[in-house]
């Protein structure tokens, strides 16, 4: 029986993904501050020189965790124009998800929570809340110069609502799963949120 050697990328690969999971399921478990490359090192079974090797240090792994996290949340959008339908299917998308309430999904919501008090957080959330907004934007732009999405709705105000709305209810979710069913409000928030753009 011939066995197939990993090449290095194939080495590389498996363990930051191994490290990443590790790094999640602390945060999950003990919160960001209780992340340190030593415990990943140990739960992820590789050296500590390892870790440093792939990330240099705790803000370059808590960093590079923060993107994973959001990587595909809703998968299929990028082959969508932007408009109202992107954006409604965003919305149903995101929901779904958050029915599916798994490891990476609750890092992102804790590690999103922690970056208001965090400092070590905060840019980078800022700047994927920014880029969340900015496609939601640009949705709405699409939708006004099409003439799907009335012409009083403001891109940046219905932007700022939708990410608060959808951030708010993912950290409900996290903290009494049993209280809130995503399923119910995939309809009723997309719904509502098709009759507060579309134009009659």
């Amino acid at each position: 029986m011939t066995t197939t050697r990993r090449t290095q990328q194939q080495r590389r690969d498996q363990a930051e993904s191994a490290l990443l999971n590790a790094a999640a399921e602390l945060v999950v478990e003990q919160g960001v501050r209780a992340l340190t490359l030593a415990r990943v090192s140990e739960r992820a079974g590789y050296s500590r020189g390892l870790v440093t090797h792939h990330f240099g240090s705790k803000q370059a792994l808590i960093e590079r965790l923060a993107h994973a996290t959001q990587a595909g949340f809703v998968p299929g959008l990028d082959r969508l124009p932007p408009g109202l339908d992107r954006l409604l299917r965003l919305i149903d998308g995101y929901l779904g998800a958050l029915g599916r309430v798994g490891v990476w999904n609750r890092v992102f919501l804790l590690l999103w929570a922690e970056a208001a008090t965090a400092p070590e957080l905060a840019p980078i959330f800022r700047e994927r809340d920014e880029a969340f907004r900015a496609d939601l934007r640009e949705d709405v732009a699409a939708g006004l110069a099409d003439g799907t999405i009335r012409p009083e709705v403001v891109p940046d105000e219905a932007a700022i609502a939708i990410v608060g709305q959808l951030r708010g209810i993912g950290l409900q979710r996290l903290l009494d799963p049993e209280a809130v069913d995503t399923e119910r409000l995939r309809h009723s928030v997309t719904e509502q949120w098709r009759r507060a753009l579309a134009r009659a």
